[in-house]
């Protein structure tokens, strides 16, 4: 298993990599063929954050916890993966994933109105990521294991970009390109 380790705002220590390393030791118990795992410590203030990413063949399994404590927050982004890996092997190893049913299409943009905020919105986030050929019950796995209220992927029926989402009432909704 590939351990890559990042820091912002903090200084990643011998102590807290062997800390991490030893805690991700146990996840391999319950899931062979980890391919990589990004670590990602931070502090904002008082907040010690630890992002864990799991590469798996053909699974991307993320965690993510904050304390006062990088060791307690550590400890409980591990307890989060291993109750993932847990629901990811008895979904995706027992049974089928769920079909997704009712899944809609939209045509029209969305326009945000009755903003009476003076601050206009901007931009504080980019990530860029690789896109899997998949299906849409494989894309909506895959949202699920992320624990992530949309997921973007490539079609493998249409060979185009899609978005998959879920919707207020449980249900997903896909957004297709139109061009």
């Amino acid at each position: 298993m590939k351990i890559i380790f990042k820091g912002k705002n903090i200084e990643v220590t011998e102590a807290l990599r062997n800390y991490v390393e030893k805690r991700l030791s146990k996840i391999e118990r319950y899931l062979d063929h980890i391919l990589e795992v990004i670590v990602t410590l931070s502090v904002e203030k008082s907040r010690q954050i630890v992002e864990v990413t799991l590469q798996t063949n053909g699974a991307l399994i993320r965690a993510e916890e904050e304390t006062n404590d990088m060791y307690t927050s550590i400890d409980k982004v591990t307890d989060k993966l291993v109750k993932q890996i847990k629901k990811y092997k008895e979904k995706y190893f027992q049974k089928p994933y769920p079909k997704v049913g009712g899944v809609e299409s939209i045509n029209e943009g969305v326009s945000l109105e009755g903003s009476e905020s003076t601050l206009e919105p901007k931009i504080i986030r980019t990530k860029k990521f690789a896109i899997k050929p998949m299906s849409v019950e494989e894309a909506a796995m895959q949202m699920d294991l992320l624990g992530h209220s949309f997921f973007v992927f490539a079609n493998d029926e249409t060979d185009k970009v899609n978005v998959l989402y879920k919707r207020k009432d449980g249900n997903f909704g896909l957004i297709e390109p139109d061009f």
